[in-house]
């Protein structure tokens, strides 16, 4: 199939990579040559079967507008934008587009999220939630790690979960779930060795998305395991 890929950044290029290697056709379209999704129109898209948005918040929220407005299918793996969400999801459903998001399309860190939910069953312990990034990234705390204290506070309502973030050079991505009680300390961690486990995901999402016979939003969270 065809993707697009908006965002020529370290993520963005290694998305393209990825999809070249899984035997897709690929373009990519850097912020300059999109800007404020004048790119996205009818005529540019045409053939194109999924965009890939690894840009930033206000791009993406303009990216996405585009691109579902004229029923296509988007998958996003941008972060910081999630409250304008429920205005992409119903732009979806009216216009017939298919949008995939996620808070992070590592495979490894969609583990990381269910093992964070069953620790959270514990009862008697007070849960903490660290990540670290490379200094360019501009949202903290990440949205991997807003997703981590969604976790566990569905389970603890009312308790506060203290998140920290760290921007330090290039790091990949680091997170960290701590659960403590009087008597020990667990935890669980997840560092990404590079990008690569979030290009892949994004670009199986865009395989799983293009199967899908009607429009609709889903987060990733909620079919990587059929992918």
């Amino acid at each position: 199939m065809l993707i697009l890929v908006l965002g020529k950044g370290k993520t963005g290029t290694l998305v393209a990579e990825v999809a070249h290697e899984r035997g897709h056709g690929v373009r990519a379209l850097d912020i300059l040559e999109n800007e404020h999704a004048a790119a996205l129109t009818g005529p540019h898209l045409a053939g194109v079967d999924v965009i890939i948005d690894f840009t930033a918040a206000e791009a993406a929220v303009e990216n996405m507008r585009a691109v579902l407005s004229l029923g296509c299918r988007i998958v996003v793996g941008t972060t910081g934008w999630y409250a304008r969400l429920d205005d992409m999801k119903a732009l979806a459903q009216k216009r017939g587009g298919s949008l995939l998001y996620g808070t992070n399309f590592s495979i490894g860190v969609q583990k990381l999220f269910r093992l964070t939910a069953e620790l959270a069953q514990l009862e008697g312990y007070q849960f903490s939630v660290t990540e670290t990034h490379h200094t360019t990234k501009v949202d903290a705390p990440s949205g991997t790690a807003i997703t981590l204290k969604e976790i566990l506070a569905s389970a603890h309502p009312g308790r506060e979960i203290p998140v920290t973030s760290h921007r330090v050079g290039d790091a990949k991505g680091e997170h960290v779930v701590t659960a403590k009680s009087e008597v020990d300390f667990l935890e669980i961690r997840h560092d990404a060795f590079s990008r690569r486990g979030f290009a892949l995901g994004a670009v199986r999402g865009a395989e799983w998305l293009a199967r899908q016979k009607s429009g609709g939003a889903w987060d990733f969270r909620e079919i990587f395991e059929q992918l």
